[in-house]
């Protein structure tokens, strides 16, 4: 578990699933998921094994404000170029600051430094947040956008990374 501070008293913070400082978020997500799904979001959550989201083909990253877990995303190897983001969260208290951006932005930067080159994820059909977080975020739909999303499923997104690659003289990666 390591961390690196940012401007404005919020810290990065890379942790295991395991991590009791990852509990309230695995939590919540749960009960989010089972309140817009209607049924346990238990299997969901453990469906990767959490050694899937360790570095270095995976990261768990938790955004701390005053050492609390606010926001947080994670992602695993999909294939050998391409991370899938999971998990994107923040805290209900803490929504509608920006966070979960600056959490995805982080996510692209780590996987961009680890060598992929595409960012991949689905979300629910519920949860037009995320539908319009990734969309602002410059992901692109790989589904008909106009179609009633609870007739397609999981919305699956991708993004090229531009910039940085591993190994260049500007992708010293800090570590979290």
């Amino acid at each position: 578990m390591t961390s690196v501070a940012e401007p404005g008293g919020l810290t990065w913070l890379s942790a295991s699933v395991s991590d009791p400082l990852t509990q309230p978020m695995l939590r919540e997500l749960g009960h989010e998921y089972s309140t817009r799904y209607g049924k346990d979001a238990h299997g969901e959550l453990a469906r990767y094994p959490a050694e899937e989201f360790d570095p270095p083909h995976g990261i768990l990253l938790l955004l701390l404000e005053h050492g609390e877990p606010i926001s947080g995303g994670a992602f695993r190897r999909y294939d050998d170029t391409t991370a899938e983001l999971k998990r994107i969260w923040t805290h209900s208290a803490h929504r509608r600051r920006g966070l979960a951006k600056r959490v995805v932005a982080e996510l692209e930067r780590v996987a961009r430094v680890r060598g992929y080159g595409r960012v991949y994820l689905t979300t629910g059909p519920r949860q037009p947040e995320a539908r319009g977080l990734y969309l602002a975020a410059g992901y692109t739909p790989l589904f008909d956008t106009a179609a009633d999303p609870e007739t397609i499923g999981p919305l699956p997104f991708e993004k090229y990374l531009a910039g940085l690659s591993a190994g260049s003289p500007d992708s010293a990666e800090r570590e979290v």
